[in-house]
């Protein structure tokens, strides 16, 4: 794989839907969602570790999102922080758009 090539050894890739996350490898210290979404899966938040960060866009049209900071305080609560503005791919899969969003 290139990125062993490149020298690092300490990547784990996995194809799937990424709205479910990976559920085996939890808890996480971070994640980054690379894709807009309607909101942040539950299944992610559940994912990360105690003062684990997750950064992603969030928002209800494929050209207007807000970049969102989540950082998990306790087993049920989470700090959100809206960074800046930003427009992203629309996120795909189960837990993703449930229809091409506007």
């Amino acid at each position: 794989m290139r990125l062993h090539r490149l020298g690092y050894n300490n990547i784990e890739v996995r194809f799937g839907d990424g709205t479910s996350g990976w559920p085996e490898q939890a808890p996480f210290d971070a994640i980054l969602v690379g894709a807009s979404g309607p909101c942040v899966p539950n299944g992610l938040r559940d994912q990360l570790a105690v003062g684990g960060r997750l950064i992603m866009p969030v928002g209800h049209a494929i050209r207007h999102q807000h970049l969102v900071k989540l950082v998990r305080r306790s087993q049920k609560q989470f700090d959100q922080q809206d960074l800046e503005d930003v427009a992203f791919v629309p996120l795909i899969g189960e837990h993703g758009w449930s229809e091409a969003p506007t």
